[in-house]
C-alpha cells in the first residue's frame, strides 16, 4: 500500500491542523493505520492509531485530549486533527500501515508532512 500525508504547515500555539493520509494500492479497509511523529534529534514516536473498522483508537498520552484520528474507508483516508498544539508538537508527521495488529511496527510508511507549531 502506498501512502501520502499532507496538511502540514506553521501554526501558532493553541492552533490547529488537520493532516490527511491518502491510500493506494491495496484494499484500505483491510489495514489498521497510525500516525508517527519525528522531533529533531529525536526518535519518531507513536502518536495515534484507529483499527482497520474504525471502531478503535489509541492516543499517546502527549496528545490524548487535544488530536484525533478518523477515517473513512470510502475514499482511502485517515486524518489526524490535531487542537491546542504547542511547540514541542512540532515534528515531521509520518501515516503509518499495519499489516497486523496496532502495537506491532508498521508494515507500511508514508513520506512525512512538517509541522511546525511557533510559541
Amino acid at each position: 500500500v502506498q501512502l501520502q500525508a499532507s496538511g502540514g504547515g506553521l501554526v501558532q500555539a493553541g492552533g490547529s491542523l488537520r493532516l490527511s493520509c491518502a491510500a493506494s494500492g491495496r484494499t484500505f479497509s483491510s489495514f489498521a493505520m497510525g500516525w508517527f511523529r519525528q522531533a529533531p534529534g529525536k526518535e519518531r514516536e507513536f502518536v495515534a492509531a484507529i483499527s482497520w473498522s474504525g471502531s478503535s483508537t489509541y492516543y499517546a498520552d502527549s496528545v490524548k485530549g487535544r488530536f484525533t484520528i478518523s477515517r473513512d474507508n470510502a475514499k482511502n483516508t485517515v486524518h489526524l486533527q490535531m487542537s491546542s498544539l504547542k511547540p514541542e508538537d512540532t515534528a515531521v508527521y509520518y501515516c503509518a500501515a499495519y499489516e497486523f495488529a496496532i502495537g506491532t511496527m508498521p508494515d507500511y510508511w508514508g513520506k512525512g508532512t512538517l509541522v511546525t507549531v511557533s510559541s
